[in-house]
């Protein structure tokens, strides 16, 4: 990774100029450096700037990749420092990336506490424990917490006592989280204006039932577990509501099924399927394949944009040589130009 930088500091003319701008924008320009410690680092190219991190709304803590395989205890002492020098003021945005050990997770803790106590909007968590298997147990009221409208969690115990409650929760994405179908039902019936639910490589469920009447836009992106695939790995989903389904990354199941999705206006088929079936032999698979990803488009006719993504595309060039034509309202578009494929292939890579 290259080197930072020094700061030049700015000339006394210069200085004067920026010294005559108003706070708020001074902040507003802090608040969107996108980490922290750079934000705080421009203190040194002027004395009219010098203190003004401390109003950011917006803090990102993002752990050094060159310790990558190791918590840093500067990384720690940096964060300690920070938020006890910020003023206490609402946090618009709380992005926290560390690597992390049971020795350490009080700080984590009193971090996540100190963004609540600010009614932060926009909590980003992704964690990384050094010892095997670890999970971040979170604090139980995190699961309360009102202030919330967009909450990612990754590397986080999903492990509420009780009912959750996020009443201005618009936005959730879970990466790596241990969810049954009773716990999913949780998060939704204590989510009243969630608009957008993402699930990424989560596990444990084996129907994605999706009641919730404020829920438009489902994102299903991989699924993953530890364990030997077979022919018991398969996954409904039931979403009559929402209107945009995107399906992507790995997924290691034997069917992905859509039940009800009457309401969809758009959807997404962006994924690999994979899984480690030791009885299945190469030509199986590919018709598995095949058949998973025809039903995906016979249940999507009624969709008015159905995106495929490069790795569908290869399914699909088989299905058309046995003969399957594919419905009109199924696009693969470019990444650079957007423009629709033709005959000859796809010219990119579609992106959500």
């Amino acid at each position: 990774m290259a080197q930072s930088q020094p700061l030049k500091r700015i000339p006394f003319e210069d200085e004067d100029r920026i010294s005559k701008l108003p706070d708020c924008l001074l902040v507003e320009i802090l608040s969107r450096i996108p980490s922290t410690k750079d934000a705080i680092r421009t203190g040194t190219l002027s004395k009219r700037w010098k203190h003004l991190w401390t109003l950011v709304s917006n803090l990102v803590f993002l752990h050094p990749y060159e310790t990558h395989c190791r918590a840093n205890p500067d990384f720690f002492s940096f964060v300690d420092q920070t938020l006890t020098q910020r003023r206490p003021l609402k946090l618009h945005k709380f992005k926290l990336h560390s690597r992390y050990n049971h020795h350490l997770e009080s700080h984590i803790h009193n971090w996540i506490r100190y963004a609540v106590s600010c009614n932060v909007e926009d909590l980003h968590l992704t964690l990384c424990g050094l010892e095997r298997r670890t999970e971040f147990p979170l604090d139980q009221f995190v699961f309360i917490s009102s202030c919330f409208t967009r909450l990612t969690l990754a590397g986080c115990a999903f492990n509420p006592n009780g009912a959750i409650s996020w009443e201005n929760l618009m936005s959730l994405r879970i990466w790596c989280g241990n969810l049954d179908e009773d716990l999913i039902q949780n998060v939704l019936s204590g989510s009243p204006v969630l608009k957008t639910l993402v699930l990424d490589n989560c596990y444990g469920y084996r129907r994605l039932n999706i009641t919730s009447k404020s829920v438009e836009n489902l994102v299903f992106s991989g699924y993953m577990h530890g364990r030997i695939s077979d022919a018991s790995d398969v996954i409904e989903i039931n979403a009559p509501d929402i209107l945009s389904l995107k399906i992507e990354d790995d997924l290691m199941l034997w069917k992905l099924l859509l039940l009800d999705v009457s309401s969809l206006v758009e959807a997404g088929l962006d994924y690999t399927r994979r899984f480690r079936h030791s009885g299945t032999t190469a030509e199986e698979a590919k018709e598995a394949e095949e058949e998973m990803l025809t039903g995906f488009i016979l249940n999507l006719l009624h969709v008015k944009h159905l995106k495929i993504g490069i790795s569908c595309f290869k399914v699909l060039t088989r299905l058309k040589a046995k003969g399957f034509l594919p419905p009109s309202n199924l696009k693969i578009l470019n990444c650079a130009s957007s423009s629709l494929y033709d005959d000859n292939g796809p010219k990119g890579y579609i992106l959500y």
